[in-house]
């Protein structure tokens, strides 16, 4: 202070002063020694670039462009100085995140955290009309003010697992198993079909339910809501004549809700995941049964979550969004305006499936339980395979699942698509 003090009344005019800009993150997140929102905003190095999230994502924006000033060593200070380019201002971005929220989820996914002992756990909540992001976090995170600490210790945590880790998601992928059936027409929600706990293949593979218990004719509407491997695999074989026309047409829906596709959110580092496509590399029988309940494909929150949003919104495809930009810097419209993706009517009933789902399974009922609001959604519980089990030969963890959760809320309507995902979760009820 006293330099600046000195130079200012012209005590050191031979002294040039440049300041550090630094960027700050003043609100705390939901967890301890987290900042707000950390994960999905990024930070600005020591360099002043942005680094991982929005900021770098809009490191252009945001920065603006430097002055160019030339310097004359035969006048020192200030006098020598010329300024060659006043540089451009860096743009204000105003997010879609409403802060309050943001805090509660962050909250929420760190007490389930501790709960679960998961690995991570991540949720988002977005607007399914328009691809909105309300809120979206994770934990473990990081408090952006020490980014440096956090790069020694611990840099995984740069990483947002929302829109980078990309998991077998499981039976949440039932939806779209659901889907393909009523477009191709080969199965109503209405059909019966036989569960018999466990079906054996002709090849000597089974596919089981979770817990090889026959539950007998059901229909379909059922199979889905007590989440049965078994109906759906077989749901499953009757989309085509054969197994090939059969995977083709469920790969096809897949593609149609943008499932290993890059979703396009304004955020750095998305992950496309993995669905492999059967016309490459054909699936056998097994392969389309495990792909029916969403296993055999990994995809990431973001990408489920535009895909529910499709479901719940009357068809129409969304870009998930943080920043209410574009990357040029113009304002981003306020409805999605995408392609429509299936009709209104096939939305309303499938939306009416998941609403069918929390309401016919009692515990479902009792948890996702709002007075004056109605809820509809469908859960996940998938294996996880390591492949250093078994002296290297690979081998299902035990008693350690990705566990998911998509859905929606409304007082009619969906108005906020919800998806949560617990990482390598130990079961808490048996």
């Amino acid at each position: 202070k006293e330099i600046t003090d000195a130079q200012r009344n012209g005590g050191m005019s031979t002294i040039t002063l440049e300041p550090t800009p630094v960027r700050l993150y003043p609100q705390a997140g939901g967890a301890p020694h987290t900042s707000l929102a950390a994960q999905m905003l990024g930070f600005v190095n020591a360099g002043g670039s942005g680094q991982y999230g929005l900021e770098q994502q809009y490191d252009t924006l945001l920065a603006g462009k430097p002055e160019v000033v030339s310097v004359d060593p035969n006048k020192p200070g200030p006098a020598g100085e010329r300024i060659i380019d006043p540089g451009t201002p860096g743009t204000d971005i105003q997010t879609t995140i409403d802060a309050s929220l943001q805090l509660q989820v962050e909250q929420e996914v760190f007490a389930t955290w501790l709960a679960d002992k998961a690995k991570t756990v991540s949720a988002i909540v977005m607007d399914p009309k328009t691809g909105a992001v309300l809120a979206e976090a994770s934990y473990p995170s990081y408090d952006a003010n020490f980014f440096g600490q956090v790069a020694t210790q611990d840099p995984s945590r740069f990483k947002d697992p929302i829109i980078s880790e990309a998991y077998e998601p499981g039976s949440v992928f039932k939806i779209f198993t659901a889907s393909a059936a009523l477009q191709t027409s080969t199965t109503a929600l209405t059909t019966k079909i036989n569960d018999t706990g466990v079906l054996q293949l002709p090849n000597g593979q089974e596919v089981a339910d979770a817990d090889r218990k026959a539950k007998g004719w059901m229909t379909f509407a059922d199979i889905v809501a007590w989440s049965r491997n078994v109906g759906v695999s077989q749901v499953a074989f009757r989309l085509g004549k054969s197994t090939a026309s059969a995977s083709a047409a469920l790969y096809k829906t897949w593609q149609s809700y943008g499932i290993g596709q890059p979703t396009g959110i304004d955020l750095a580092g998305e992950s496309a995941g993995i669905a492999r496509d059967p016309a490459v590399a054909p699936w056998a029988q097994i392969d389309l049964a495990n792909a029916s309940f969403g296993q055999g494909v990994s995809a990431t929150p973001i990408q489920i979550m535009r895909a529910y949003c499709v479901i719940e919104n009357g068809g129409l495809a969304v870009t998930p969004h943080i920043a209410n930009l574009d990357p040029r810097g113009s304002a981003k419209p306020s409805a999605s305006g995408g392609h429509q993706v299936i009709s209104a009517s096939m939305s309303n009933s499938l939306t009416g499936l998941t609403r069918h789902v929390v309401t016919t399974v009692p515990s479902y009922d009792q948890a996702t339980y709002i007075p004056g609001y109605y809820v509809g959604g469908k859960t996940g519980t998938a294996q996880i395979w390591d492949p250093t089990l078994n002296k290297g030969k690979g081998g299902w963890m035990d008693n350690i699942y990705n566990y998911s959760f998509f859905g929606w809320v409304g007082t009619d309507t969906p108005d906020l698509a919800i998806g949560v995902v617990i990482y390598q979760g130990t079961p808490t009820k048996v």
